[in-house]
């Protein structure tokens, strides 16, 4: 029988590239680490990893099992939150993800109404872009994962991951509020001389990809993930960017001008393991953010 600590161990590997990392990840020692992978390997009677340079790699067969072992232990852990319904939520937690702006707007009136309805549940939060969101909900490291997606939310590409919408967040052009351009600032093509700064790598894509169907490619001269770094590079002239409606409610530098894209959104998806309906923690979570959340204001 494969023992999940050590398919635990594997799927950490996998994810990490490295027994030390995948030992700090998962707050083991690194003898610790080798110790659970050569009993893994011992069990299945395949060689999992082998040596590359002064670390290792997964062998074919290690990748393999480590994908099976991120859906086994996303089982595992949805099992272990369906068991906990019997307790009718009197104790248990409720494990949630998700985005920087999402995390300082969405989250926090709804974990605050879930704490009320459910005080004897806890609610750990962490912060994570979609990527690393979704790959710790199938790695069973969280219950719930708010992401998004630009344009039109889509069903997903993951049989094991059920997307539900929550909202629909405008796009916005942001640029220095004191300086003139000639044409239309709600228009992408206005700036096509000026210089850009992109955020995380899913939002650089959509940018270049919005800028080419636009007629140009955009000049990025700054990268940063950090909506309020985006809005202070900005005000200082230097460059200009887009945000969605949410990063602009949670934070808004003064000495910027921002003009609705009115061709472009993002949709905030509520993603959770398995098929529908949730275990019921998830599902109580999911109706504390959608009974705490009306749609933003927008700017």
């Amino acid at each position: 029988m494969l023992d999940l600590v050590r398919l635990r161990v594997l799927v950490a590997v996998a994810r990490e590239r490295s027994v030390t990392a995948a030992a700090e990840a998962l707050h083991y020692s690194q003898p610790s680490v080798s110790h659970h992978l050569a009993r893994l390997e011992a069990d299945v009677g395949v060689p999992l990893t082998q040596r590359a340079g002064r670390g290792i790699r997964l062998t074919e067969a290690g990748r393999m099992l480590a994908a099976r072992a991120e859906e086994i232990l996303g089982r595992v852990e949805s099992a272990q939150s369906e068991v906990a319904e019997h307790a009718g939520l009197r104790t248990g937690r409720v494990r949630v993800a998700a985005f920087p702006s999402a995390l300082s707007t969405l989250v926090p009136p709804a974990v605050a109404r879930f704490g009320a309805a459910h005080p004897g549940v806890d609610v750990a939060l962490t912060e994570a872009e979609p990527p690393a969101a979704l790959a710790a909900l199938r790695n069973g490291d969280v219950d719930v994962a708010l992401v998004f997606e630009h344009g039109e939310p889509s069903a997903g590409d993951d049989r094991n991951v059920t997307l539900t919408a929550v909202l629909t967040e405008p796009m916005y052009i942001v640029s220095p509020s004191r300086r003139e351009w000639t044409g239309d600032r709600a228009k992408l093509n206005t700036y096509a001389d000026d210089r850009w700064i992109a955020g995380c790598e899913r939002c650089r894509t959509h940018l270049v990809g919005a800028c080419e169907r636009a007629g140009f490619a955009p000049d990025i001269a700054f990268e940063t993930d950090d909506y309020v770094a985006v809005q202070a590079l900005v005000a200082a002239g230097l460059g200009v960017s887009t945000l969605p409606g949410l990063a602009l409610v949670a934070s808004r530098h003064p000495d910027v001008r921002i003009d609705r894209l009115p061709d472009d959104q993002r949709s905030v998806l509520i993603a959770t393991y398995g098929r529908s309906p949730a275990p019921l923690p998830v599902q109580a979570f999911g109706a504390a953010l959608d009974a705490a959340n009306t749609v933003p204001t927008w700017p």
